[in-house]
């Protein structure tokens, strides 16, 4: 199966389904770290629980937000080193549902521009807080934050 799709601009104007999002909190849903929990929150507050991915992205996702880059995954390393070869940058992500999980889109630029599409958004999300680019969330996943 494809999953890439060559793209003509990828500086294309801002998606008005999509927000741009931070990551708030990283963390685990059980004792033993095997599920992982992130929430990301958009410039108006509205926020994303996202769950259900790896312990173990958790933790990269955590070590790449401070600063710790010293011991990188080896797919993450692969995927830079494959960018770095052919000269291309990420610029941002774009994640969203597709059917009952969750799914995103990987955004490179340089030599070439292109998408990487439908991968695993906690891997894309990993990536993006590896290289602090923008993480987009669709706005229909979006809610208003939780007080407890």
């Amino acid at each position: 199966m494809m999953r890439t799709e060559v793209c003509l601009k990828i500086d294309e104007p801002p998606d008005s389904d999509y927000a741009t999002t931070k990551i708030t909190y990283v963390g685990f849903v059980d004792p033993y770290g095997v599920e992982g929990l992130v929430i990301l929150r958009s410039e108006d507050g509205k926020e994303f629980h996202m769950r259900a991915f790896s312990g173990e992205v958790a933790r990269h996702i955590t070590n790449f937000i401070e600063g710790r880059r010293d011991t990188i995954p080896t797919i993450y390393n692969m995927i830079e080193e494959i960018a770095e070869l052919n000269e291309l940058i990420l610029v941002r992500i774009k994640v969203y549902e597709s059917g009952s999980v969750l799914r995103a889109n990987i955004y490179f630029t340089g030599k070439n521009e292109f998408v990487m599409r439908n991968y695993r958004a906690s891997d894309a999300i990993a990536l993006a807080t590896f290289y602090n680019v923008p993480i987009l969330v669709r706005k229909n996943l979006l809610k208003e934050k939780m007080e407890v």
